[in-house]
C-alpha cells in the first residue's frame, strides 16, 4: 500500500523516525513523507532529520509560523494538493499539532482513511489548541493507535471503540530506548556545559500559554531563577520563547545559575534529560521522556494529557500562576527525589513495530 505520512514539528520527527524504520523493516508499505514546515528553524528541524537518519521529505510545504487559523488553513490547502497528486491508500498523522489536524482534515475531505498515532489523549482543557487538534483528529480517524489504556477509555467515552482502536504503547518510548544509548555514547553536552550528572535541572518553556502572557512568562522565569540560585538550571531556548522574552522586555535574564542556551538536537537533549536531577517543562513529550529516563518531572501547567504520570507520582503539576508557588513545588520534588517503582504504563518499547504491522493490512 502507499501511505502518506505528515509531520511538521520536532516531536513528530522523533515519532516518525522509529515508525518509518519499522515500516521499512516490515515491508509492504510505500511511504511518502510530507513536512509541512511548522517547525522550520534549523535547530528544530534539520538537525533532527540528520541525527535520526530520517529520509529527506518527499514534499516540503514551507508553511512556517503564523496564527492558528492562517497556519492550519495554509497547511490544509497545501496538503490537499499533495494528496491529490500522490493518491495514497491511507494517511498517517502524529500527535496534536496544527500539522496533525490539517493532515487529518485534508485526508478526510478527500476520502482517504486516516491513522492517528497518540490517539485518545485528553487534557480536558478546551482552551489548549492541542486539545482541539487531538479531539478532532481522533474523530476523523479510522485507525487509532492509543499509547495507554486510559486513552482507550477516553475514546470510548466519545463513542470511538472497536477493532480500529489499537493499544500499542508509546512510540516515544521506542525512541528513547533506541536513541538514548546512542546519546550516552556520542553526546558530549555535559562536558561542553561543564555539568555533572544529577547536579542540575533541565527546563523547557515553549507553549503559547506560557509565552504569550508577559506576566506568566515573567513568573516562570522568576521561579527558575529562584531554583538556579542553589543549582544550575539549563534551559534550551525555543525561538518562540526568545521572541516572547524580547517582546515583553525580559531579555536581560543574566542571573546566576540560569543558563539559557540555543535549541539542542535530539541526542544532546536526551543526554541532558537522562542526567538531570529534575526536569521542569510545559512540554507534553518531555514529561514522558523524563519518566523513561527515570527522572522526576514538574510540569508548569494546570493539567496534562499524560495523566498516568501524575497518578503514579513521577510527574507533578505546578500551574504557572505565581513564581513562589512554582518554586516551592520544584524544591519539594527535588528534595523528595525519584519515586519508586516506575510502572510499565506505556508498553514495552515495541509500539513502532506494532503500528507497522497494523498498517500492512490497512485499510481493509
Amino acid at each position: 500500500m502507499k501511505l502518506v505520512t505528515i509531520v511538521g514539528a520536532r516531536p513528530q520527527f522523533i515519532k516518525a523516525a522509529v515508525v518509518s524504520s519499522a515500516l521499512a523493516e516490515t515491508g509492504g508499505v510505500q511511504e511518502c513523507l510530507v513536512h509541512t514546515g511548522q517547525h522550520y528553524d534549523p535547530g528544530l528541524s534539520d538537525i533532527f532529520f540528520r541525527e535520526l537518519a530520517i529520509a529527506p521529505p518527499d514534499h516540503t510545504l514551507g508553511v512556517g509560523s503564523g496564527g492558528h487559523g492562517a497556519q492550519t488553513g495554509q497547511m490544509l490547502a497545501a496538503i490537499e494538493t499533495v494528496l491529490q497528486l500522490e493518491q495514497p491508500q491511507g494517511v498517517l498523522v502524529y500527535g496534536d499539532t496544527n500539522s496533525t489536524l490539517a493532515g487529518a482534515l485534508a485526508a478526510a475531505k478527500l476520502n482517504f482513511p486516516v491513522a492517528h498515532v497518540e490517539a485518545g489523549l485528553r487534557s480536558f482543557n478546551k482552551a489548549m489548541p492541542e486539545e482541539i487538534n487531538r479531539v478532532l483528529t481522533d474523530h476523523l480517524s479510522t485507525l487509532l493507535f492509543a499509547p495507554a489504556a486510559s486513552a482507550v477509555d477516553n475514546l470510548a467515552r466519545e463513542g470511538i471503540a472497536g477493532g480500529h482502536v489499537v493499544v500499542t504503547g508509546d512510540v516515544m518510548y521506542d525512541a528513547v530506548r533506541h536513541y538514548g544509548r546512542r546519546a550516552e555514547q556520542q553526546s558530549n553536552i555535559l562536558a561542553k556545559l561543564d555539568l555533572t550528572a544529577q547536579g542540575y535541572v533541565l527546563a523547557t518553556v515553549h507553549r503559547a500559554a506560557s509565552t504569550d502572557d508577559p506576566a506568566t512568562l515573567a513568573a516562570i522565569f522568576d521561579a527558575l531563577a529562584t531554583i538556579a540560585a542553589d543549582r544550575p538550571v539549563v534551559l534550551p531556548l525555543h525561538p518562540r520563547t526568545r521572541a516572547a522574552l524580547q517582546t515583553a522586555g525580559l531579555s536581560d535574564l543574566a542571573r546566576p545559575g540560569l543558563r539559557l542556551i540555543p535549541p539542542l538536537g535530539y541526542l544532546d537533549m536526551q543526554r541532558l534529560a537522562a542526567a538531570a536531577a529534575l526536569v521542569v517543562t510545559d512540554s507534553g513529550g518531555l514529561q514522558k521522556e523524563a519518566f523513561y529516563h527515570r527522572v522526576p518531572c514538574v510540569t508548569l501547567r494546570a493539567e496534562t494529557e499524560w495523566t498516568e504520570l501524575v497518578e503514579c507520582g513521577w510527574n507533578t503539576l505546578a500551574p504557572p500562576v505565581a513564581a513562589d508557588s512554582m518554586a516551592a513545588v520544584i524544591n519539594q520534588v527535588l528534595a523528595a527525589g525519584p519515586p519508586a517503582p516506575a510502572p510499565a504504563i506505556y508498553g514495552d518499547g515495541t509500539a513502532a513495530r506494532q503500528i507497522a504491522r497494523a498498517l500492512q493490512t490497512w485499510p481493509c
